[in-house]
C-alpha cells in the first residue's frame, strides 16, 4: 500500500476529516491531502507530526500488518537482547535522546559531524 492511501485510511478509520489533522498535526489541510494523493512524500519529521496527530505509532504509517514487525539487525542474533533496550543502558540512551532533543539543529549537525570525523579516524 502506498503511504498516502495507508495515511488516508488510518484517519478515515479514526473518523477525522483533513481539517482535524490540520489542526492536531499545524501541518496544512493542502499539504495533508497532497500526501494522500501521493503528490507528496513527506519528511521523517512530517511523519512523525502525522502519527501523533493521528495517535498512532509511526510504524502504522509505514506498515500493514496487524502487530509492529520483528526488528532485525544485520548480523545479529533472534533473541538478542540489545544495547539499551532495559536497565541502566535504557536509563542512559533516553537522557541522552532527551539532551539531543533540546539541542538546536545546528548544534546536532555539529555533533554528529565531530563523531563522524573521531569515528573515521579511530578507524585508520
Amino acid at each position: 500500500m502506498i503511504l498516502g492511501e495507508r495515511l488516508r485510511t488510518v484517519r478515515e478509520q479514526k473518523e477525522l476529516s483533513q481539517g482535524d489533522v490540520e489542526k492536531r498535526s499545524g501541518l496544512l489541510r493542502c499539504y495533508i491531502s497532497r500526501v494522500e494523493n501521493g503528490h507528496t512524500v513527506p519528511a521523517v519529521e512530517t511523519l512523525e507530526k502525522l502519527a501523533r496527530a493521528l495517535e498512532v505509532p509511526m510504524y502504522e504509517l509505514l506498515y500493514e500488518g496487524e502487530e509492529p514487525p520483528k526488528a532485525q539487525l544485520p548480523g545479529g542474533k533472534s533473541g538478542q537482547k540489545l544495547w539499551g533496550s532495559s536497565g541502566k543502558d535504557a536509563r542512559y540512551l533516553r537522557k541522552l535522546q532527551q539532551c539531543l532533543a533540546r539541542m538546536s539543529e545546528e548544534d546536532r549537525d555539529l555533533l554528529l559531524f565531530t563523531v563522524g570525523k573521531i569515528s573515521k579516524s579511530k578507524k585508520q
